[in-house]
Formats: structure tokens, sequence, C-alpha cells
């Protein structure tokens, strides 16, 4: 006799619930997403298509490609393929769309034409969280961190990094032209490459660097004086550790008790100079708080002064969601490019953050009660 926990036989007829509704526990996070987009507008929000057009073919709900990504991004399943994939086995999806499956196209337009629409989504949900008096506590931190772009460091070009390539590729032409001048003086034997395999070197070296002065030249024209081929918005930015990245520069407001995001922002600007007072008001905006200041930065340098402690309790703060975007979003971070497709991919982590963080501090539960109710 066998000693393992055994399983049922493949081949055994068995009785499985008889509706959806008896797989999905009352406690289940995607009853969240499913009142949370069931009690937005959509239309007042701008999302395309909105109301069903009276002629054509019938088209997708905009409620219900938004509860997809919703879900998607609050599991870590951001690409449009394996959105697609998880629609046919995921029973959470299966639940929430119900039996539903568009494809990899039609979820990825869904997403480019409501870049806008999605960003305010997730300012719907940061309304619901002032409701529910999330936001008690009087500090909010503000900070800005560096996220990876698709575009590759290869990719990018900047003048001091352009002329760095350009002289080692010149060394390399210059070494092979040497060898090519000495190729006659010894013997065939002795020959590490032939005159015409050096020539073909030389020849493919010399496009090269005809490419690269081309893009030399596009950076001199650029206004930030340096160019991305992959992704045109993406910068060349210093990390606070070291280095510089390829990527974009993300603000946030973080409230102080909770750790929520208030208000957040994707830019491409290179240093968080200037983003202070832009990120105060936004966050002043998000609370309806009149005592949040939008001081300048020389204002806010003198207030630090008088409380040194502020800077470390600030990072304790604001490292807390930045840490777990970038867990959830992985080694790649962006998926998508240019900026107006990367504020949307971003709003969309802010929201699953939020929602994941209110979830764990309220309950299901009581979640779905105000949202309902609201």
């Amino acid at each position: 006799m066998k000693r393992f926990i055994e399983g049922e036989n493949r081949f055994q007829s068995t009785l499985f619930p008889a509706s959806l509704e008896d797989y999905i526990a009352d406690d289940n996070p995607v009853r969240v997403i499913d009142a949370f987009v069931d009690g937005l507008d959509l239309k007042q929000l701008g999302f395309d298509r909105a109301e069903p057009s009276e002629t054509g073919r019938p088209g997708y709900e905009p409620a219900l490609m938004l509860k997809i990504y919703v879900y998607g991004y609050l599991n870590r399943l951001t690409t449009t393929r394996v959105l697609q994939q998880e629609t046919h086995r995921n029973v959470d999806l299966i639940w929430l769309t119900g039996r539903l499956m568009p494809n990899y196209k039609t979820i990825g337009e869904f997403r480019r034409n409501n870049r806008k629409a999605v960003c305010r989504v997730c300012a719907e949900f940061v309304g619901i969280c002032r409701e529910l008096k999330l936001f008690e506590s009087v500090i909010i931190a503000i900070d800005g961190s560096k996220f990876k772009a698709v575009n590759s460091r290869d990719k990018n070009f900047t003048r001091k990094s352009i002329k760095r390539r350009m002289k080692r590729l010149q060394e390399h032409i210059d070494r092979y032209l040497t060898i090519l001048d000495e190729a006659d003086k010894r013997a065939p034997e002795e020959h590490q490459y032939t005159a015409e395999e050096l020539a073909e070197k030389i020849a493919s070296m010399q496009q090269q660097m005809g490419r690269l002065q081309g893009i030399e030249e596009q950076v001199q024209a650029h206004p930030d004086k340096q160019v991305s081929l992959t992704d045109p918005d993406a910068r060349s930015m210093a990390k606070a550790g070291g280095g510089s990245t390829v990527g974009y520069n993300v603000q946030t407001a973080v409230e102080g008790k909770n750790h929520l995001i208030v208000a957040h922002e994707v830019t491409n600007a290179t240093t968080d100079r200037s983003q202070l007072a832009s990120m105060a008001a936004k966050a002043k905006a998000a609370l309806s708080a009149e005592t949040a200041a939008a001081e300048t930065e020389d204002a806010a340098e003198a207030e630090l002064k008088k409380q040194p402690q502020a800077m470390r309790r600030r990072k304790a703060i604001v490292e807390h969601p930045y840490a777990t975007i970038k867990h959830c979003m992985g080694a790649t971070h962006f998926v998508m490019k240019r900026l107006p497709n990367v504020r949307a991919e971003m709003s969309l982590h802010v929201l699953a953050y939020n929602l994941r963080r209110v979830i764990n501090i309220v309950g299901v539960p009581r979640l779905i009660a105000e949202l309902q109710a609201a």
C-alpha cells in the first residue's frame, strides 16, 4: 500500500460548483476590484467608447478592460500577452470578466487609447482613501526615484558617451590599419587575418563611425543634448548610489502614517531640482488641505536645518512605496515607451500599490462596503 497522499483520477467524473460565484471567497481582493471599477463614471473620466455605438460590431465594455488591467498590475501581470493568457486559465479573471477573453492586441489598444483616463482612475482611488480618513497624518514626504526604461544604455547617446565610443572605435580602426600595413612583411602562414578580412573589418568599422557621426549631430541638435534610440523620451540619469541608468524620474508624495501615495508624477528631468513645489501643490490638491505648503527649494533647506532628523524620516516614508513598486515591476521596470504611455503605466502601478495597502489596512469586506455605499 502506498504511503503518499493521492490525487483524484483525471478521468473520474466530478461535480464542480454550479456557478463561478462559488469559486471566489468573500474576502478575495478581486471583489474589491469589481466593486471599485463598477462605481466609476468611466464616461466622465474620459474613457474611449464608454457608451456603445448603435451600429457596427459590439466592442468590449471599458469597465471590463479596466478590471483586467487593475487585476493584472495588482498581481504582477503587466504584459498584454500574459493578461490574455490569464483570462483563459485564471479563475479570478474568469470570474471578473464573466468568461470573456479579449486578445492581447485589444488589451494593449485599450491602455494606449485611454492613457489620461487611466491616470484619472488612480486619482479617484486617492479620493476614496481620503473619504476613508486614511490621510490623517500631517506629514507628507516628497522624493524622487529613477526607474529603468525599455531603452538600454547601449542605445542611449550623450555628448560624453558618443565621444568615448568614437575614440574607442577609431583606436580599433587604427590597429587594423597597422596590421594591414604589416601584412606584406610577414609570411602568409604568420597572418592572423587575410588582407580581405582586414579590409572588411575596417570597412565595417568605418560604417559604424559614420553612423556615430550622424547620431552626434542629433545629440548636438537635441535640447537635452542626448538621444535615446529605443525610447526617445528616456534619459540617462545619475543614481543616488553612484552610476547611472537610462529611464524616467518618478516623483511621489507619500502620507506619513499609512504610507499611501497621495500624488505622483513621471518626468524625464534628470534631477529632482524644481520638482518639490509642483509635487507639494499636487499633494495639496489631492488632500484638499489648505495647510499643505508648496515651499521653494531655499525655504525647504532652511526648514531642514532646523530639523536635521527630518531627512531620515522622509527616507523611511518614501522608500517603502518605491521598493514595493520596483519589486512588483521586476528588473526591467517600465515595459512601455514614450512619456505619455509610461505615465499611464506608472498610474496603474501606483493604483495597485495603494489598493494593496488599503486592503491590508481596512480589509476586503469593509472596503467593499465603502465602495458600494459611495
